[in-house]
């Protein structure tokens, strides 16, 4: 039985301090302060104030007085509509300041905050706060009105801090810049200062706010943000004659096919590459449909960022290897206002929208695809999940199978029957569940028992860490330690999860990314904090996949690989593994040891070429070359450097030769009883070296246990008994 409230219409008081905020024309995209935050609070304001259970919403920001700037931002009080409007408070320089260096100006804000606040007739129903400036602001007000407090992190400064060390920034310029301790002392304040968390997916929860000491579960709650019904929706008219709709045509023979859409940035982590190779290999799809790639904008391919570069090079070579000229559309150029275009002339089409990005955090392309009355084929991790769970308009697929990227693609493109039930079905799920007058409605419904006080939040006892990031980590293998043992693995990662906030998981592994991410979702392996491939050549970051482009910069240093190819061409013994084996800096060969010059001796040759390499032998067959500075082991200590952990705090697991060179030295390491620890025996005699009597995951349990990991991370006895 359903109880009517008896409680008036909420007063709401949503912070959102950095930025550029004015109630038309946002200036989207001006700066890294004025993004998707300032766009989703402005939409969160109306959709909520056009309610009949809200009375108003105050959006309240930093008044801004700069000639640098549009006047707008000078208006204490600018109206959005009946019960909203833009509330802005003086603080600190009256320029316009990005948020980094608006800490210092923050509790004044509050104060002057608190102030307005008690001249209005009311004191809010609730306050909900955005970002981490917001939050420490919001906390503050929640904690001395006793008003509750709702937050939106949007970004978070721990998975913040990962990207900016990728980006090769060292600590100390990432505290100068970014003041980043103080944002995530400030996010933990709020944590542990609000009544209900909202985020955007099941997966934001899980691989980001449980890095915080203060985060507990029952306080999450998913809501996804709502889309622009205006500009997102089916089609109504014929969009081809639309200049969009020309360039698209001008690549393709038969334009009146359906088409297969993708529309992401030229990221690496989208996986391009793999659905133009599904495509390839299916003569069915090339029949049926064309494929049309959006991948941002491009004057010229080699002025772009070096990943966007190898992206680009990859799909033409692609188009090149399986012939698919006057098949493939990838524009050159498109406006913001495009792509509303692009995604119904795909719907008219009668084609298919589709993401197989290796990790997607939210999806909000396929919500507008979803809008626009377009099926969608998605990727299995993270985001796509909750919304083809919500919607049921696509397939889920794995991204790294390109089989069943074609098979998912084929079965609603020849099937029109699902097509149209897939489209309906993506048109409901969008009203109901990602427009903003669903959001409002799932949003009241959330804070209305906050505010009546019969839901309150029981905080459990927490205890803050010692130190603000992790001083351990751990490393292993993957195929030699892992992979091994089915019935140890979960037992070791329940141990890996239970102590995620106190220790660094990382995976190094010879493999190339997409295959290791592969098998690691084949036996259930979450993706690690730290992921090292291609034998210490590639190092990336979760919860993103975030690529090290410093370790990347760093390791191209005299790497010229067409010499050491030139060089290595016609040695017997020696044969190129296949293509998909291959990597910017790393070139594999199947190595005969009775038919091939030895490994020193393929070193001197190569060295008589002015050519300083690094050599990596695996199992007696497989031989990679690789420049000077990269190996497993290096990529480990560089990682350790950059994150500032200890060697001798950081427990290597290793299971066969490849990895001797994370071993020695001094990390902790475990060599695990497998059926290639016969070529780490030389280490027997190596005093931060334990030989595990269990294999594979039961031995790295057993390393754990011997070296007190989690405990003190003791180094071994005698080390111990040296040093004092």
């Amino acid at each position: 039985m359903n109880v009517k409230s008896t409680h008036p219409p909420f007063y709401i008081v949503m912070i959102s301090v950095h930025g550029l905020i004015r109630g038309q024309n946002l200036e989207l995209g001006r700066d890294a302060d004025t993004g998707g935050q300032t766009k989703y609070v402005l939409e969160l304001t109306r959709a909520l104030a056009a309610t009949p259970e809200v009375a108003q919403v105050d959006l309240v920001t930093r008044l801004i007085r700069d000639p640098e700037v549009a006047g707008d931002y000078a208006q204490p009080l600018e109206p959005l509509g009946d019960g909203a409007r833009i509330v802005r408070i003086p603080t600190g320089p009256d320029e316009y300041v990005y948020k980094e260096q608006l800490w210092d100006y923050l509790d004044t804000f509050a104060d002057n905050l608190i102030e307005h606040l008690r001249r209005q007739p009311r004191l809010p129903d609730l306050v909900h706060s955005h970002y981490a400036d917001g939050g420490y602001v919001g906390s503050r007000i929640s904690n001395l009105l006793g008003i509750p407090l709702i937050h939106t992190g949007h970004s978070l400064g721990r998975v913040k801090h990962r990207r900016l060390l990728a980006a090769g920034l060292d600590t100390e310029e990432i505290e100068q810049r970014f003041n980043i301790t103080r944002r995530i002392e400030a996010e933990e304040f709020t944590l542990a200062s609000a009544e209900r968390v909202i985020t955007s997916t099941h997966q934001e929860i899980e691989e980001q706010y449980e890095l915080y000491d203060h985060y507990q579960p029952e306080m999450m709650r998913v809501i996804p943000p709502g889309t622009d019904w205006h500009r997102f929706h089916p089609p109504t008219t014929d969009d081809w004659p639309t200049p969009i709709g020309q360039t698209l045509r001008r690549f393709l023979h038969e334009p009146d096919k359906p088409l297969i859409l993708a529309l992401s940035r030229p990221d690496s982590r989208k996986n391009i590459g793999n659905l133009i190779t599904a495509y390839g290999e299916s003569p069915e799809l090339q029949t049926l449909a064309n494929l049309v790639i959006v991948a941002g904008n491009r004057d010229d391919i080699t002025e772009l960022e070096e990943g966007a570069q190898e992206v680009f090079n990859e799909m033409l070579w692609l188009i090149d290897r399986y012939d698919l000229y006057g098949k493939v559309a990838i524009p050159k150029h498109h406006q913001p206002d495009d792509v509303p275009i692009i995604y119904r002339l795909a719907t008219a089409s009668g084609g298919v929208f589709v993401n197989p990005a290796l990790t997607e955090p939210f999806g909000l392309t396929l919500i507008e695809a979803a809008a626009s009355g377009l099926p969608i084929v998605a990727t299995e991790d993270g985001g796509p999940r909750d919304i083809i769970s919500n919607c049921h308009n696509g397939i889920l697929i794995d991204p790294l199978d390109t089989g069943a990227i074609s098979q998912a693609l084929l079965g609603i493109l020849t099937d029109n029957k699902a097509w149209q039930c897939y489209a309906a079905e993506g048109l409901r799920g969008v009203r109901e569940v990602y427009s903003w007058e669903a959001h409002a409605r799932r949003y009241l419904q959330m804070v209305r028992p906050v505010v009546e006080g019969t839901e309150v939040l029981v905080r459990a006892p927490k205890t803050r860490r010692r130190m603000l990031y992790n001083d351990r980590a751990i490393f292993t293998d993957l195929d030699q330690n892992l992979l091994g043992d089915p019935d140890s693995l979960p037992e070791l990662l329940r141990v890996l999860k239970e102590f995620r906030k106190c220790a660094t998981f990382g995976i190094a592994t010879g493999r190339r990314l997409d295959s290791a991410l592969k098998v690691m979702r084949q036996h259930g392996i979450p993706e690690p904090d730290v992921l090292i491939t291609s034998v210490g050549t590639q190092i990336h970051y979760a919860p993103e996949l975030t690529a090290d482009t410093a370790w990347q910069r760093h390791i191209d240093h005299a790497w010229t690989p067409h010499i050491v190819r030139r060089v290595l061409s016609g040695l017997p013994g020696l044969e190129l593994q296949p293509k998909s084996e291959q990597s910017r800096f790393k070139i594999s060969y199947y190595i005969d040891p009775r038919k091939s010059p030895g490994v020193e001796e393929i070193h001197s040759l190569l060295n008589q070429e002015e050519q300083s390499v690094n050599l990596s032998l695996s199992f007696g067959q497989f031989l990679d070359i690789l420049p000077i500075r990269a190996s497993k082991g290096m990529a480990l200590r560089y990682f350790a450097a950059r994150w500032e952990i200890p060697l001798d705090h950081i427990l290597v697991a290793g299971g066969s030769g490849a990895d001797e060179e994370m071993m020695r030295g001094n990390t902790l390491a475990v060599v695990v009883a497998n059926r290639h620890n016969e070529e780490l025996s030389q280490l027997i005699d190596q005093e931060r070296i334990y030989f595990a009597t269990q294999p594979y995951a039961r031995g790295i349990l057993e390393a754990l246990d011997y070296y007190d990991f989690y405990g003190a991370c003791n180094v071994p006895p005698d080390e111990a008994a040296t040093a004092s």
